[in-house]
């Protein structure tokens, strides 16, 4: 006889919010997200904001940074630099501690002691990156015929905005790290997400004047819509596909009764690094993007050489051919690079699990045999996952060339993966919280 199972009512979801502290996280959360948005408004001394503004409507470079430092580039504020740095420094540890044995055995052998370490290295190779990137932002305010620099001492100019947006990424790093671990979702990705989601009513009211006067600009924007929502479908079956490998379990006799013989599976994610490698591909690229820009500013004495700078400023901007090239083959290759650095997702040390324990694949012997058949199997799922992400990193944008609505490519197809992406990390974590809630009132009923 089955026993009818009884819906929770809203008294006990209230309960379980309460103790599983999942409320505190929460509220932790956007308190820190409003102290990063307060900052975001604060402008940086001595810069004429009205003749940077001008000058960033027609640079599709600094438009697309904009995005992601949530508006505080296109106000010169503070935190203009925003979660950059750190990412960037994320990256460059990440690939470093693969290629340098010292730093490998931190992340792999020394547990929380040797991340804690990384962790460290990574926050210091990030306060010089911040220094490097704000010199050169100085630099390019500097080289723009518009006056964007007010006239001050350019000494005190220069060593007063660098030691302030150094120290602005300074302050959005920790609060993305505090986020991260006593907040909910991963600090630095869901700073972007709200970057990106604050630059929807700007985005929507350039589209709305576009399409306005024009039935068929109307249509096309509808067309336009429906290849969004059908993209941020695709997304979400990305972020949430796994492939189950079959596990055979051994059946063992205790006293008078047999355990386990029920079979099992290892489930391998079709998109193991998330949003974190298109995150990671666009602050990779932006940066020879930014300082190919600088150097466009200077006068060449050559006008083959200037030619051949504007050339290739042209093809790396956001827009440009040799931009989506590159795109796609960083997605492609840092969704390998994560996969390969993943605890859970090491061919060798789950074959050797399965044989500590007796378990097995079905038709594959134990040992090297299933470390093999584990890596092949490894290997197609995330060239599957990759070639996913790349296609829809393309599929929007190209939409929007086509429709002729490009007001709208600021939360084209990488802005959807990261929205998409943060919000279903988001709803999974919240799950997890809640669930182990369930689990410790069920423990304490037996």
């Amino acid at each position: 006889m089955t026993q009818k199972v009884k819906a929770p009512s809203p008294e006990d979801l209230m309960s379980m919010w309460n103790a599983s502290g999942l409320k505190q996280k929460i509220i932790f959360t956007f308190i820190l997200i409003a102290v990063w948005r307060l900052g975001v408004q604060l402008p940086l001394f001595g810069i004429d904001n009205t003749a940077f503004v001008n000058m960033a409507s027609s640079n599709n470079l600094v438009g697309f940074l904009d995005l992601f430092t949530g508006g505080a580039l296109g106000k010169v504020s503070i935190l203009a630099l925003g979660i950059g740095p750190f990412i960037t420094s994320s990256i460059i540890v990440q690939l470093i501690s693969v290629v340098i044995p010292s730093l490998e055995k931190l992340q792999k052998e020394e547990g929380e002691a040797g991340r804690r370490k990384l962790a460290q290295y990574t926050r210091v190779f990030t306060v010089v990156l911040a220094i490097f990137q704000s010199f050169i932002f100085m630099l390019f305010l500097h080289s723009r015929p518009e006056s964007i620099i007010t006239s001050i001492n350019p000494i005190a100019f220069y060593a007063s905005s660098i030691c302030v947006l150094t120290a602005g990424a300074v302050l959005v790093m920790w609060i993305s790290e505090l986020i991260t671990e006593r907040g909910i979702g991963n600090g630095g990705s869901l700073i972007i997400f709200c970057g990106i989601l604050s630059g929807i009513p700007i985005y929507t009211k350039n589209t709305l004047k576009l399409v306005e006067p024009n039935a068929g600009m109307q249509l096309n924007l509808l067309i336009l819509l429906a290849i969004f929502f059908l993209a941020m479908i695709f997304i979400v079956i990305m972020q949430e596909a796994v492939r189950k490998v079959i596990i055979v379990n051994p059946k063992r006799q205790i006293g008078n009764k047999v355990y386990g013989g029920m079979n099992s599976f290892i489930p391998f994610k079709l998109n193991p690094g998330g949003v974190m490698p298109i995150i990671f591909a666009i602050a990779i690229l932006l940066f020879p993007s930014t300082v190919l820009t600088i150097v466009g500013q200077a006068n060449f004495k050559s006008e083959s050489v200037k030619t051949f700078v504007m050339m290739l400023t042209q093809y790396m901007s956001p827009n440009g051919i040799l931009y989506y090239v590159l795109y796609i083959g960083l997605i492609i290759a840092l969704t390998f690079f994560y996969a390969s650095i993943m605890p859970n997702m090491q061919p060798k040390d789950i074959a050797d699990n399965l044989k500590k324990y007796g378990s097995s694949i079905p038709g594959i012997k134990p040992g090297r045999p299933t470390a093999e058949a584990l890596d092949k199997i490894l290997s197609k799922t995330t060239f599957i996952g990759a070639m996913g992400l790349g296609i829809i990193a393309l599929v929007p944008s190209f939409a929007s060339y086509a429709t002729h609505i490009e007001t709208l490519q600021g939360i084209g197809a990488t802005s959807l993966i990261i929205m998409v992406g943060v919000a279903l990390d988001l709803i999974n974590q919240v799950k997890t919280h809640l669930l182990a809630r369930n689990y410790e009132s069920f423990l304490k009923d037996m």
